[in-house]
């Protein structure tokens, strides 16, 4: 009888100890994760300002510039909504107007991102696939030979 209890306190005791472990790397876990939004889905439900989002969509032709601090600013763009970018950094060398990117960092303001990582696509035919899915949906960006009806027709 002793035998038994003292098996049945062991099973309890790393039964909690696992349980304590899988509840503190949950934890962990959850603030690395960073959430994928189009600027639509931005402006809908906006994520909050403490939470570190990624955005994607198409540079917005003319809207890069540069402020008075060094900053770049450019617009991000899904075709129906508009997400302004402030970026302290080098650009990659592929960045450019009317190219996918997909920034990474936190709100400052509504619509305002304050930008920690610029991802930009790293040839012509490579679209990141959560981006092109979002323009998709808007009907913005077509893959390589689709048409606008066949790209929402999928």
């Amino acid at each position: 009888m002793r035998h038994r209890n003292r098996r049945l306190a062991t099973i309890a005791a790393a039964g909690i100890v696992l349980t304590i472990a899988v509840g503190l790397g949950l934890t962990a876990m959850r603030s690395a994760i960073v959430y994928f939004y189009s600027p639509s889905e931005v402006m809908a439900d906006h994520p909050g300002f403490d939470e570190r989002v990624r955005v994607g969509g198409l540079v917005e032709t003319g809207s890069v510039g540069e402020d008075e601090d060094g900053t770049i600013r450019f617009v991000i763009t899904d075709g129906a909504a508009d997400v302004t970018v402030r970026y302290a950094g080098i650009l990659p060398d592929l960045f450019r107007e009317g190219q996918g990117v997909i920034v990474q960092g936190r709100f400052a303001e509504r619509g305002l991102l304050t930008a920690e990582t610029v991802l930009a696509k790293h040839d012509e035919n490579y679209m990141p696939a959560e981006v092109a899915d979002a323009l998709r949906e808007t009907g913005v960006w077509q893959g390589e030979g689709e048409t606008a009806g066949e790209a929402g027709s999928e």
